[in-house]
């Protein structure tokens, strides 16, 4: 095998991810109510260009069509979310149309020769859930359990991998903390208190899984990321502990050592109101063994101490090399640098999945065609990446492309395309950029 050939083993995952609220549309459709994120749209300001996910893609209608292009490209697994207010559009409702509508996708994702990764929560949470409270109250571990018990009592049998909850920190911390996301609250004991009740909801679908002696495997997906300090001045790299333990230990830590990191408690002292939103057994329940993680990844940070009176004390750096268009910086060792650290430090031989990576460029379409020949070395370079660490003995078993189409990027609306797919907005049509034929032959010859 020649130096320059990097193939992947045979059991290799190669999959494509998309979420409900920004691709589905139909928001107010099939007994759909809506979600926080419905309501975060019409507040001006919030999103740019006021967009929503009122019809995002038009997945709702279109679903057959999508799966159709996903075969054709030669996926073989698909990572799908449901829309929690598509099933429980109010309190002790249990909407038939909706479980009809994941019904038909499921059935076509089969024929098709897919196998289906569901996950559970992807943002959008139905509004009357927030209106008693959202995640900051821990009456949702309830209504978490009903809606998972639906959805497993409906198709268990026919989901092979579950995602129980996509990224936490972006639901908890950018929701309640920063104020980015839907719900849109700037408070941080809520967002902490969110951020442990999402965690719990991840242990409570892992224990209704086993209780109900499913099959297929189940485990949580972290957004996580590299950090490096800007100089090795010691305030710098004090502050770079502190970003790690924000954004990949808080949730880390928890899932796989049953505790939050002592430097964080500590650091965030009051915010925190001595952790009184832990009760006992949490901890435990939050710590069950998941059959894999899923990480979602896109750049490493570059972090430098400040003194201003933000809650960590720190900033980004922009180090100037390659950037997406959404100005991440683009390092794929970084990535490697990453998986390396959490085998060694978190999962100690657990599979990993892949479940998100991917690059937002500036696409543009020129006689039908789109040359997006950045985005297609942003995944090259990271699926190297992937490769070198499988070599060294890494327990990575698959990697979702995100996205499979150009969709609501939540805060920045549509103006940013993340999708292997191109999207035309206005008339739906859906063209394969040179990134998706490119992954094809990728999957085809299982590597590169």
């Amino acid at each position: 095998m020649s130096e320059n050939t990097f193939l992947f083993p045979a059991t290799f995952m190669w999959g494509t991810s998309t979420s409900s609220y920004q691709i589905e549309g139909g928001a107010a459709e099939g007994g759909r109510t809506p979600s926080i994120w419905d309501t975060f749209c019409q507040v001006p300001g919030k999103v740019i260009d006021g967009d929503s996910g009122d019809i995002a893609c038009d997945h709702f209608h279109r679903f057959k069509e999508d799966v159709q292009l996903m075969k054709q490209l030669g996926f073989l697994h698909y990572r799908f979310s449901v829309a929690w207010p598509r099933i429980i559009p109010a309190p002790g409702v249990v909407n038939e149309q909706g479980l009809l509508f994941y019904e038909r996708l499921l059935d076509e994702i089969e024929s098709a020769g897919l196998i289906p990764m569901l996950t559970l929560y992807h943002w959008d949470l139905p509004q009357w859930i927030e209106d008693e409270g959202g995640w900051t109250k821990r009456e949702i571990v309830q209504h978490f359990m009903t809606y998972a018990s639906v959805i497993m009592d409906r198709f268990g049998e026919r989901i092979s991998w579950w995602n129980t909850i996509n990224e936490p920190y972006c639901a908890s911390i950018l929701g309640y903390g920063t104020g980015e996301h839907a719900p849109g609250h700037q408070n941080w004991k809520e967002a902490f208190t969110a951020a442990h009740h999402t965690l719990l909801c991840h242990g409570i679908a892992i224990k209704l899984h086993k209780e109900k002696g499913l099959t297929g495997k189940i485990g949580i997906t972290l957004n996580m990321e590299h950090v490096d300090a800007a100089s090795e001045r010691p305030e710098d790299v004090a502050a770079a502990v502190r970003r790690d333990g924000f954004i990949n230990r808080w949730f880390a830590e928890p899932l796989f050592n049953g505790k939050y990191p002592e430097d964080m408690v500590e650091w965030y002292g009051a915010d925190l109101n001595g952790l009184d939103f832990v009760e006992p057994g949490d901890m435990e329940l939050i710590q069950q063994p998941g059959d894999f993680l899923g990480i979602n990844y896109y750049a490493r940070s570059v972090i430098r101490a400040t003194t201003d009176a933000s809650l960590l004390q720190v900033e980004q750096v922009r180090i100037e090399e390659p950037v997406t268009d959404m100005g991440w910086e683009i390092h794929p060792e970084s990535f490697y640098k990453l998986l390396t650290r959490i085998e060694k430090d978190f999962t100690k031989g657990i599979p990993i999945l892949i479940t998100e990576n991917g690059a937002a460029m500036k696409d543009e379409l020129m006689n039908g065609k789109i040359e997006d020949t950045e985005r297609q070395h942003y995944i090259e370079e990271h699926l190297k990446a992937c490769h070198r660490f499988i070599e060294e003995g890494g327990q990575l078993k698959g990697y979702f492309v995100w996205s499979f189409l150009d969709n609501f990027e939540w805060a920045w609306g549509y103006s940013k395309r993340f999708g292997i797919i191109h999207v035309n907005y206005e008339t739906q049509e859906r063209t394969p950029k040179q990134s998706a034929l490119w992954f094809k032959q990728v999957m085809a010859n299982n590597g590169l």
